[in-house]
C-alpha cells in the first residue's frame, strides 16, 4: 500500500479508480452490491471501501473515481440493462456515493457510467441531477469509458449533455483523440489504458503512453488497469497490475518495474498542475512533457522507447524507431531563471536484464541561461524538475513465495469479520458472504452464504450458476469436503468441485469435475459448469433446508463421492482438465449455505 499511494514512496499515484460493485464478474471476478436487493443497504461489503481509505490515509489528496461494470439484476426489473429506469439507477448509483461519505468519510470526486458499454444521455442528465439534489455538486461526471465517439458527438449536438458532461474518458485510445472530442473543450483523459503484463516490456508501454496520451491525444489523465495484481495468477490478465501482490497466505509481493515508471511522473507533478503546450516529439524518436505547478516549480519528463519495448496488450502498436541522440531543451519566459534541474533516471535493460530504475543523479544539470544538452539512449526515461522532494523508498525484503496450503480449512467461524467475504475465495460468479445463522442450535451459526438470486445486469458472460473458486491451479490430485445447505426448494442445487480450470471472462466456458446434490434428491457428476457433460447421475436422498456434508476425491483419472461420509458414487473416469482450482457454487442464482470447507491436495 505504501509502494503504491505514499508520496515520495514509490507510484505515489494521484489517483485511485474502484468499481461499483454489482455482484457480477467484471473480469477476475464479482464484485459486492451495496444493495444485493431493493430493500437491502449495506457499505461494508468487499474491499474497495477498505482500500479507498487506506489510499486517503497515505495521500488525502489522492482523487477517488467510482465506475460500475454491472448492477443487481432488480435494477433492471428483470432487463439486462440499467437505463429502463434511470431514476433507479441514479438513486442506485448516488446512494454509493452517499454512503462512501456517511460511512467511511470518504469522498467521491469523480463518477463514471457504465464500463465500456452504451451511454444514456437522458440517465447522465438524471445522474447529474441526483447528484446535485443530494448536496454533491462537487462531484464530477466521466462520461463515457468506451471510445471517443459517440459521446463526443453527442455532446456537440446536445448543449445540456456538453454541461453536465466535465471529463471525457476514452479506453486504451493507443495515445490519440478524435477532432470532435477536442472540439468540445472538455478535459480528455484515457480512463482506462496498460492492462499489460508487469515485466520490463508492460513498463515500456506504460513510459511511453503516459508521456504519448497527453504529447498526440491531448489526455491529461492516464489511469492503469490494473492497480495490483492480487487475484490468482492463472485468471484473466494473470499480472496485469502495476506491481504484484498475489500471495496474502504467504505475504509475499513483488514491486515490478511499472511503479518506478511511475514515479518518474507521479512524484513530481500533481494535480492541478498544468501541460506546458510544447510539441513533444523528440528527433530521433521518443517523446517529452513538461508541467508546471504554476508557482516557478518545472518537471519535465523524457521516453525514449523502442517499439518492441513498449508494445501494450492493445490496440495494435504502428511501427516506429527510436536512435540514440542528443536533445536541446530551451526554458523561456519565467523559466529563464532555473540555473539546475535534478535529475532522475530509469533505463530498461533487455540484454541483461539488469534494469536500472528511478536513479538520483549525483550530479544536478546545469542549465546556462536557459539551455541544456542531453544525451538520451534508447529504452529511457528521466525526470528533469526543480523539485527535490522525490524518493525512492525500499521496505524490507518481503517473506518468500509459497504455494497455496495444500491441506486448507475454513469453518467459517468468525463472529466480526473485517471483510464480507471469506479469504481466498474467488466469487467467479455470484456472492459468497459470511453469514449468521441465528436459529442454529449450534453446529452451523457461521456459514458462507450464496446471496445473488438474480441474475444481475452483467457486464460479460456470467455463468448461469454461482461459483467461487480456491486454492493453486496446479493441483491434480485433491480431496474436497463441504458441508453444504440448499435453501432453495425443488430445483434447488448446490456443488464442490476440483481441477476446475477456468474464471474470470470466461466463467461460462469452465470445466473441471462437479459434484452436484439438488433438491429434488438426485445427485450429477458433470466435466463442466454448465452441467452439460453427464459423467455419472442417480439419487442421493438430499434434501433443501438440512445439512449433508460432500466429498470429492480426485485421483489421477478416476474421480468418487461421498455423502455423509458413505460412498455416493466411484470410479468416474476423468480425463482432462488435469489440474485446477478447487470450487464450490450453486445451480442458479439461489441462495445456500456452505460450511467447514477442507481441500487437501497436491
Amino acid at each position: 500500500l505504501d509502494y503504491l499511494f505514499k508520496p515520495n514512496f514509490g507510484a505515489s499515484l494521484h489517483i485511485l479508480k474502484v468499481e461499483i460493485g454489482g455482484d457480477a464478474q467484471s473480469t477476475d471476478g464479482t464484485e459486492p452490491s451495496h444493495m444485493h436487493y431493493e430493500n437491502d443497504e449495506n457499505y461494508f461489503r468487499g474491499y474497495e471501501w477498505w482500500l479507498m481509505k487506506e489510499a486517503k490515509k497515505r495521500n488525502p489528496n489522492i482523487k477517488l473515481i467510482g465506475l460500475p461494470w454491472a448492477f443487481p439484476g432488480w435494477i433492471g426489473k428483470g432487463e439486462n440493462w440499467p437505463y429502463d429506469y434511470p431514476d433507479i439507477t441514479a438513486y442506485y448509483i448516488v446512494s454509493w456515493i452517499l454512503g462512501a461519505k456517511q460511512y467511511h468519510d470518504l469522498d467521491i470526486d469523480y463518477v463514471g457510467i457504465w464500463n465500456e458499454r452504451a451511454f444514456s444521455s437522458k440517465y447522465i442528465k438524471l445522474l447529474r441531477y441526483t447528484l446535485d439534489k443530494n448536496g454533491l455538486e462537487q462531484v464530477r461526471i466521466i462520461a463515457s469509458d468506451r471510445l471517443w465517439e459517440p459521446i463526443s458527438f453527442v455532446m456537440m449536438i446536445d448543449s445540456e449533455l456538453h454541461g453536465v458532461v466535465d471529463v471525457i474518458g476514452a479506453h486504451y485510445p493507443g495515445t490519440k483523440t478524435v477532432p470532435n472530442a477536442l472540439l468540445t473543450g472538455k478535459k480528455l483523459w484515457s480512463s482506462e489504458d496498460y492492462s499489460t503484463f508487469n515485466d520490463d516490456v508492460g513498463a515500456g508501454c506504460w513510459a511511453r503512453i503516459l508521456n504519448q496520451n497527453y504529447v498526440n491525444g491531448n489526455m491529461t489523465s492516464t489511469i492503469a488497469w490494473n492497480l495490483v495484481a492480487s487475484y490468482y495468477e492463472e485468471l484473466p490478465f494473470g499480472r496485469c497490475g502495476l506491481m504484484t501482490a498475489q500471495q496474502p497466505w504467504s505475504g509475499h509481493y513483488k514491486v515490478e518495474s511499472p511503479i518506478w515508471i511511475t514515479a518518474h511522473t507521479t512524484q513530481f507533478t500533481q494535480p492541478g498542475w498544468s501541460y506546458l503546450q510544447v510539441d513533444g516529439h523528440l528527433e530521433g524518436g521518443g517523446s517529452f512533457v513538461a508541467l508546471t505547478d504554476g508557482l516557478g516549480n518545472l518537471t519535465i519528463i523524457i521516453e525514449t522507447m523502442s517499439h518492441n519495448h513498449s508494445k501494450c496488450i492493445r490496440p495494435p502498436l504502428p511501427n516506429f524507431s527510436v536512435v540514440p541522440q542528443r536533445a536541446t531543451f530551451y526554458l523561456r519566459g519565467s523559466f529563464c531563471m532555473v540555473e539546475t534541474l535534478q535529475v532522475w533516471h530509469s533505463r530498461l535493460d533487455f540484454e541483461s536484464g539488469n534494469s536500472s530504475l528511478f536513479h538520483l543523479s549525483s550530479l544536478q544539470l546545469q542549465v546556462w541561461k536557459g539551455r541544456f544538452s542531453l544525451d538520451l539512449n534508447v529504452d529511457e526515461v528521466y525526470t528533469l524538475t526543480t523539485l527535490k522532494t522525490g524518493r525512492k523508498c525500499a521496505c524490507p525484503e518481503p517473506p518468500p513465495p509459497q504455494p497455496f496450503p495444500s491441506n486448507y480449512k475454513d469453518d467459517f467461524n468468525i463472529g466480526n469479520p473485517p471483510f464480507s467475504e471469506a479469504p481466498n475465495f474467488a466469487d467467479q460468479t455470484g456472492v459468497f458472504e459470511y453469514f449468521i445463522n441465528a436459529s442454529d442450535p449450534g453446529d452451523h451459526v457461521f456459514t458462507l452464504r450464496q446471496v445473488v438470486v438474480q441474475r444481475p445486469i452483467t457486464w460479460v458472460s456470467d455463468a448461469d450458476q454461482t461459483i467461487s473458486v480456491i486454492g493453486n491451479f496446479k493441483w491434480v490430485n485433491m480431496t474436497v469436503t463441504c458441508d453444504i445447505y440448499i435453501e432453495k426448494p425443488r430445483d434447488g442445487g448446490v456443488f464442490i468441485a476440483g481441477r476446475v480450470d477456468n474464471g474470470g471472462i470466461y466463467v461460462r466456458n469452465t470445466k473441471g469435475v462437479f459434484f452436484w446434490v439438488f433438491a429434488d434428491g438426485t445427485y450429477r457428476v458433470t466435466g463442466d459448469l454448465a452441467g452439460k457433460k453427464i459423467l455419472m447421475k442417480g439419487l442421493a436422498g438430499v434434501r433443501d433446508n438440512a445439512w449433508h456434508t460432500l466429498t470429492l476425491n480426485i485421483q489421477g483419472n478416476s474421480a468418487s463421492g461421498l455423502l455423509n461420509g458413505y460412498p455416493l458414487w466411484e470410479n468416474v473416469t476423468v480425463s482432462s482438465p488435469g489440474n485446477g482450482w478447487a470450487a464450490l457454487g450453486t445451480r442458479s442464482f439461489e441462495f445456500a449455505q456452505f460450511d467447514n470447507f477442507h481441500v487437501e491436495a497436491c
